[in-house]
């Protein structure tokens, strides 16, 4: 897939996509992107553990909880378990809540907060590997910068909070890795994320922003588990004429999302906050 591009998809970036991930086993990533993804989580994980106890963090756990489908899923720093769903939510407005998430310069995408909560959670109940856990996760941040490499800068510059809009590609992606989707449902799994893409910059820096994030890591998880069981989209959702791109983007560049697709990684342009902000 080295020199894949769009010319090799004329039924749709979907199912492009999910031909990548199927021939990207684990033992297919760098050691480089091996390490950026272990780093990646490793800031994901500091990051919502310190505001585990913040009241926003705490609101939302009481709003969830009464509603949650058992408890097989941690809370980052919290006592308290949820299902795969409301965990994934959790976690994710844990991680984006202070603003000291990673960067994806490029697009201005925090990667790890849609992205490694559903991997987490998914992990957890299926009892995955590390190896398993960590390949779902690089793949996942791969394809939600590459989309958001498609749409920027313009999506951006008109109101979409493109952490959250492009979150949930990636929160699809890794969810449907550790479900062991198959290729197929794989495609029909980033279809129907395109159709749950949603956040705005308007609602910057108000919890709002937060909820979107949640979202899009929860909606992530949806959007493999439909497709699981069967749920269909369409092979041009994302790149088709009324598809997610050109609906999301002044003039998308679609070629972006597979130019280099398994020979360069957007996961190593990934970036650290020395203090938390929006982006340094």
């Amino acid at each position: 897939m080295n020199d894949s591009n769009l010319s090799d998809a004329p039924n749709g970036v979907s199912p492009l996509l999910a031909e990548f991930i199927e021939q990207t086993p684990f033992q297919a990533l760098s050691p480089e992107v091996v390490h950026e993804a272990k780093r990646s989580l490793l800031n994901f994980v500091a990051g919502a553990l310190s505001v585990a106890d913040y009241p926003e963090i705490d609101a939302t756990v009481a709003t969830l909880a009464p509603y949650a489908a058992g408890g097989a899923c941690g809370l980052i720093g919290r006592s308290e378990r949820l299902d795969p769903l409301n965990a994934a939510f959790v976690n994710a407005v844990s991680a984006n809540l202070l603003d000291f998430d990673d960067t994806h310069l490029q697009t201005v995408i925090h990667p790890s907060a849609p992205v490694a909560p559903p991997a987490f959670a998914l992990s957890e109940v299926h009892g995955c590997s590390g190896q398993v856990l960590l390949r779902a996760f690089a793949l996942g941040a791969e394809i939600e910068c590459r989309l958001g490499n498609s749409v920027s800068p313009g999506h951006y510059a008109r109101g979409w909070h493109i952490t959250a809009t492009c979150g949930v590609f990636g929160a699809a992606v890794a969810s449907g890795c550790l479900l062991g989707l198959d290729v197929n449902q794989m495609a029909h799994a980033l279809g129907i994320a395109a159709s749950q893409s949603c956040g705005l910059v308007e609602n910057l820096p108000r919890a709002a922003k937060n909820v979107a994030v949640g979202n899009s890591a929860r909606n992530g998880v949806l959007s493999a588990l439909f497709a699981q069981r069967g749920f269909e989209a369409a092979p041009t959702a994302i790149d088709g004429r009324f598809g997610w791109a050109r609906a999301c983007g002044d003039t998308p560049r679609l070629d972006a999302i597979s130019d280099e697709l398994g020979s360069r990684w957007e996961l190593l342009a990934n970036t650290y906050k020395p203090y938390p902000c929006g982006i340094v």
